[in-house]
């Protein structure tokens, strides 16, 4: 029988090559939830990190995120979107929507923007207008979607799952 020895903080997985995945997040409700994002992200090998609105990141949540990660903050998302789409970035947003995808069936395009709803408003109408997919992650019980940290978590998970080497 094996013996497991706990090895806590162990170095990262080195990526052969930068991860081309931006996450975009509109403004939040909750300061929690966009630090446990932060966070996730961090922990993704994810570069490059937008916030909009008023957004306050609580470094004993979001610890350890390192410089590797640049966080830019605006007021608002679509006019960021609009120039992203522009630089030939699919946008993919994490939405319950008519025709939206499951993630699980989704092939992420390597370098895309990932488009995280609010707490309790989703993403909308301006934003969705925007996107080029949408995709959602099912849920078999109740309450009826995930906390936005954890669907965010969990997105960003099937994308590194896709891409484990950057």
């Amino acid at each position: 029988m094996s013996e497991f020895v706990q090895a806590r903080h162990r170095a990262p997985f080195p990526l052969a090559r930068p991860r081309e995945l931006i996450l975009a997040c509109p403004p939040m409700k909750s300061n929690v939830n966009l630090s446990r994002i932060v966070r996730a992200a961090g922990c993704c090998g994810v570069r490059r990190l937008i916030c909009c609105g008023h957004a306050r990141i609580l470094p004993e949540i979001a610890r350890d995120t390192g410089p590797d990660l640049a966080i830019e903050f605006h007021r608002t998302l679509p006019p960021v979107l609009k120039r992203l789409k522009a630089e030939n970035y699919p946008l993919v947003g994490l939405e319950q929507t008519s025709d939206s995808r499951c993630i699980y069936e989704f092939a992420f395009p390597r370098r895309c923007v990932l488009v995280i709803g609010h707490e309790r408003l989703g993403i909308e109408e301006d934003v969705l207008r925007l996107l080029d997919f949408v995709v959602e992650i099912p849920v078999y019980g109740l309450p009826h979607a995930h906390n936005v940290a954890t669907a965010a978590a969990m997105a960003l998970y099937e994308y590194c799952r896709q891409y484990p080497s950057g």
